[in-house]
């Protein structure tokens, strides 16, 4: 009897050690990730392993991972930045941020439109959104990320250079709210027209079985996209990590991912819905330097204040034909990304011998864009130049934070002299003098960088070009 009582005890010792004791891991994951909670259910079942998640931004959580066993984030780069990703990382499934539109908004984009179409319908007013707070959320940054290497046209990752306020502002002039959880306030609100987000909580939203499902675009200059790295931040841990990276990545557990969260596979074998095979274009880069993303979150912060910009526009005879038509080609090109925009105001002062007309409008919608180009379409070109008696007034009309842009061809032959331009101090307003004909280098030059602003020479790129580089904040 003792002989068989070792025995049943021996063997079920064997039984027990075969199976590995449960373990229980703190994890720091990102906001999108609660939906997890029914995998992270029957990866407990399967492995033994609990995973004890708190949940925060992406760009929050990447601030420090002190505490935690895991961290599951939308992406690792931010980490990366700092020099602080741990050394085992691994990627688990894949989102796309993306726009979801509101079916009777769609038209207003176009048919296949650009993250620059987005901007030009969001500057006039047209087109409404929301996002996520960039400060904390991965989406919310990857936004930004987005629109800001399609305004470059680098078709490379964003360098601090690339990023431009003014090319922007017309896109976050559309911004309704950023806010942690931007589905939750979409579905809060009716004064918005869409929200940016990632593919997977645009989809959770229509299987919801809301009236209003949304159309997911897909802008066809590209998207960021989210890979979910789960990543091992304590080395004592890592046959425990081994064990629930190897069951996520497994072909039950990526179709369960798929199906509850959205979320699309790592493996491309593992079958999926329809909409998970939508084609998602090309993928941007993500910036390898912190200060693009500072200078980004700056930008972002200071959106939607009211900018005026004034241009100060030579209409002397010396203008007449090709100066006049590239000049007003110019202003007609100003789309897109460069959109003046809701909230921006534009001053416009024509001159020739004296102010000829000075018009000033609040951009609210494209009707505002219209009368901004029917003064630019003025024929009135009279005699005389008198840039720096016109500047001076153009100044006088500064209110708030101002950019002046000059535009001239000619020699100032009327009114005050440079010097006496200059004598009463200058330099509260940057003024960006652009250059074209015989005007003079060294004057321009100098009011310039009196003001804090520079010269720009329209010879040596075309004139539109010149007017997008210094137009807006900086």
């Amino acid at each position: 009897m003792r002989v068989l009582l070792a025995v049943l005890l021996l063997l079920l010792a064997a039984c027990t050690s075969s199976t590995p004791p449960p373990v229980r891991l703190k994890v720091l994951a990102s906001t999108e990730l609660a939906d997890l909670g029914p995998v992270l259910a029957e990866l407990r079942r399967a492995t033994g392993v609990e995973l004890a998640v708190e949940h925060r931004g992406t760009v929050e959580a990447s601030r420090s991972l002190a505490g935690f066993d895991l961290a599951w984030l939308s992406t690792n780069r931010f980490l990366r930045l700092r020099g602080a990703e741990p050394a085992l990382s691994t990627s688990i499934m894949t989102s796309p941020v993306v726009l979801g539109v509101k079916p009777g908004k769609r038209a207003v984009l176009g048919d296949r439109p650009t993250w620059a179409d987005v901007a030009d319908r969001a500057a006039v007013g047209e087109f409404r959104y929301g996002m996520a707070d960039p400060r904390v959320s991965g989406g919310g940054m990857a936004a930004l990320i987005g629109v800001a290497t399609a305004a470059a046209g680098t078709g490379a990752a964003l360098r601090t250079e690339d990023v431009s306020c003014d090319r922007l502002q017309g896109f976050l002039a559309g911004r309704v709210f950023d806010v942690a959880d931007p589905i939750a306030e979409y579905m809060r609100r009716s004064d918005v027209d869409g929200v940016v987000a990632h593919e997977s909580e645009l989809l959770s939203l229509n299987a919801s079985g809301r009236a209003d499902p949304v159309e997911i675009v897909y802008p066809r200059d590209g998207i960021v996209l989210s890979d979910y790295p789960l990543m091992l931040v304590d080395p004592a841990h890592r046959a425990v990590y081994d064990r629930v990276v190897e069951w996520l990545r497994s072909p039950a557990a990526q179709r369960m991912i798929a199906e509850r969260t959205w979320r699309r596979p790592v493996d491309p074998a593992t079958p999926r819905d329809e909409k998970l095979r939508a084609e998602v274009g090309t993928a941007l880069y993500f910036p390898d330097r912190q200060e693009v993303l500072d200078r980004l979150l700056l930008f972002h912060d200071r959106a939607g204040d009211g900018r005026q910009v004034i241009f100060v526009l030579d209409y002397s005879t010396s203008m007449r034909g090709a100066r006049i038509a590239g000049l007003r080609e110019a202003f007609a090109s100003l789309n897109g990304f460069d959109r003046f925009y809701v909230g921006e105001t534009v001053t416009i002062v024509r001159f020739a011998g004296t102010v000829l007309e000075e018009r000033s409008i609040t951009v609210r919608g494209r009707q505002d864009l219209d009368a901004l180009l029917a003064v630019v379409a003025s024929d009135d070109l009279r005699d005389n130049t008198a840039i720096w008696a016109a500047l001076d007034h153009a100044l006088r009309l500064a209110r708030g934070e101002t950019t002046v842009v000059l535009m001239t061809d000619g020699e100032n032959n009327a009114g005050p002299s440079v010097d006496e331009f200059l004598r009463v101090g200058r330099g509260e307003v940057p003024v960006y003098p652009i250059r074209f004909g015989e005007a003079s280098v060294a004057e321009l030059d100098r009011v310039a960088q009196a003001s804090g602003g520079r010269l720009v020479e329209a010879g040596a790129k075309s004139l539109l070009e010149a007017v997008r580089e210094i137009r807006g904040c900086r």
